[in-house]
């Protein structure tokens, strides 16, 4: 999948620490000279979300030090045709703490019972696991249909073979194939590269000359002996494998376009799901010319990884390797539930953006990191289209990285296709294997992760990921239209959107930014319409862009003392994207709008 998202670079964010007892080389310097700065810096920080006096230009690029966001909670939420009282105590900071917004488990509402329906399919026994018998595998039917997931294991998983008996080559049970190449791995006490090469190439001659094993030859040289561990292993890896037809007995529905559907899953089944990705057995799975038949879906076969030699590859395989390693051990291996969500917004249930009388959601702003201080939260992944992005090829920027720490977000791609402009996909219990520092050329692996979050009533760890694609603008005018914004607050929505009484704020920050060619300025004031909308509040994260912080601190104060609602912002950035587009020259969002608002103000 290359050519649609290896190379993704959709956020300028900074080097995240998920560990801070676990520095890299190169987040070491950093973090000393953070601390310098911080304590020079904290009382402009906290005085900054009270000034209206000041609106600094926003930059994406600045690397300031990380102070929190703060002030008073601000608990009205306003979507009813009645007038908004205006708040003018200029001395009152309108963001909220950190605190002050909801997360989980504090915010979890009672599940019940877990159970199937039409659209959400369940791949354990349900009745034993709410007789809490364990996790057993629910039987069902081998399904070879477009609508499904072509198994390995199928016996309508056919291939070819040349048989020094035959002259003429003869179709056979690709499964059977497998297993005698994956079987003879499995009995082996050390294997080594080219092994594992040759066993992969056994049921996938087609592309004999076109696969490299290059970057998992050379990685597994790059790793000291130390820490050298994979010889040992790779056969676990194939006998794990080899279990699928004993862990997945039901077939698994696509999750398509169009429609609202979810898959529930045991992370033992996923583990074993995953390691057929890394013997690339799936069939049907290794092209996404546009007439292949699954050229709408991500790529899944661990080919591309393995393929031409980069520092990046060899951190990422880091990664996936201590993940197989923690899953193949039977006294760390985990047994909880994951589900993957993937819903889609109708026409009918979009937003009327201009006549929406809602009114600001809570805020708090940081120039922190999404996944340490928004732990709990529905944290957004500024994902691509493709889901996972470049994750098995060259791509290391947000969406890479955290399915790197979470490589159970990896099969995913199996069965869902490409996102559509009214879709999102949310992951509900995924865990996190491992800690990192760095950012794409700079990333690094930092070691193994315990994750210790609590486990809800369908024992699925309490994080929830939240995928959504912002468009991708080749000319960054491009997005100044009001269709392109509509487009992007209804994708917002359609993540943010609440489905019961207690879910948890929203963790974000610089959506589509960077090469997407986003403005930080207009992607931030898009999702606090969208958080309103949705009845959430938002901590937002601007990873050491400390301009964007404080101009966001001080336009949403603004915001919240003029009653601004929704409606009226979209008007706002109606007329913006107007000026824009007619004008020769960038212009600062914060200021357009603190002077319309001015100017409204002044008419009165």
């Amino acid at each position: 999948m290359a050519g649609h998202h290896n190379d993704r670079n959709d956020s300028s964010q900074m080097k995240t620490l998920l560990q801070p007892e676990e520095l890299c080389k190169n987040c070491k310097k950093d973090k000393i000279e953070q601390e310098k700065e911080q304590n020079s810096k904290d009382v402009t920080s906290e005085a900054s979300c009270s000034s209206s006096s000041s609106f600094p230009s926003s930059s994406s690029s600045s690397t300031s030090s990380r102070p929190s966001g703060n002030g008073d909670v601000r608990d009205r939420h306003v979507e009813r045709d009645e007038p908004v009282p205006t708040q003018r105590q200029d001395d009152a900071p309108s963001c909220c703490q950190l605190d002050d917004l909801k997360r989980l488990p504090q915010c979890q509402s009672k599940l019940g019972r877990l159970a199937f329906s039409g659209s959400h399919t369940v791949l354990v026994d349900v009745l034993a696991f709410n007789q809490r018998a364990g996790l057993r595998p629910l039987k069902g039917r081998d399904l070879w249909h477009s609508n499904f997931v072509k198994m390995p294991c199928s016996s309508h998983s056919v291939t070819i073979v040349k048989s020094p008996i035959f002259k003429n080559p003869t179709q056979t049970s690709r499964w059977e194939v497998i297993s005698k190449n994956l079987g003879g791995l499995a009995k082996k006490t050390s294997v080594d590269v080219d092994d594992v090469a040759e066993a992969i190439m056994k049921y996938n001659q087609k592309y004999k000359d076109k696969w490299s094993f290059d970057a998992l030859a050379s990685f597994v040289k790059a790793v000291p002996k130390t820490e050298n561990y994979f010889d040992t292993l790779f056969p676990k890896i194939a006998a794990l494998a080899l279990k699928l037809p004993d862990y997945v007995k039901k077939a698994i529905p696509l999750l398509q376009r169009g429609h609202t559907s979810s898959i529930t899953l045991s992370q033992v089944q996923i583990s074993c799901l995953l390691a057929n990705a890394f013997f690339c057995t799936f069939p049907h799975r290794n092209t996404s010319t546009p007439n292949s038949e699954y050229h709408n879906y991500p790529t899944i076969n661990f080919s591309s990884l393995f393929g031409i030699w980069s520092d990046r590859k060899k951190e990422k395989l880091r990664a996936i390797m201590h993940y197989f390693k923690v899953v193949t051990d039977e006294h760390t291996k985990p047994k909880g539930l994951v589900t993957f969500e993937r819903r889609y917004l109708r026409d009918t249930d979009k937003p009327d953006w201009k006549s929406s009388k809602s009114t600001m959601p809570k805020l708090f702003v940081s120039c922190g990191d999404i996944e340490t201080e928004g732990e709990g939260m529905l944290q957004v992944d500024f994902a691509s289209s493709w889901i996972g992005g470049g994750v098995l090829g060259s791509g290391l920027v947000q969406e890479e990285i955290l399915f790197l720490m979470n490589p159970e977000l990896i099969v995913s791609r199996l069965f869902t296709e490409k996102l559509g402009d009214s879709e999102c996909l949310i992951i509900t219990g995924s865990q996190q294997f491992s800690g990192y520092c760095g950012f794409s050329d700079t990333f690094e692996w930092a070691g193994p992760r315990d994750d210790h979050h609590r486990r809800d009533d369908w024992d699925r760890l309490q994080r929830q990921i939240l995928a959504i694609d912002a468009l991708h603008f080749k000319h960054r005018r491009d997005q100044y239209t009001l269709n392109n914004v509509t487009r992007e607050l209804d994708k917002a929505y359609c993540g943010f959107k609440s489905h019961g009484h207690s879910e948890p704020d929203i963790a974000t920050g610089k959506w589509g930014c960077g090469a997407f060619n986003g403005d930080p300025q207009l992607k931030a004031v898009i999702q606090l319409m969208a958080a309103a909308k949705a009845n959430r509040g938002v901590a937002f994260f601007t990873f050491r862009d400390e301009h964007l912080k404080q101009g966001l601190e001080q336009i949403y104060n603004l915001l919240v003392k003029e009653g601004i609602t929704v409606g009226k912002l979209y008007g706002l950035l109606k007329n913006f994207c107007a000026e824009q587009r007619s004008d020769g020259f960038h212009l600062d969002l914060f200021e357009f709008i603190k002077n319309s608002v001015r100017c409204s103000r002044s008419l009165l």
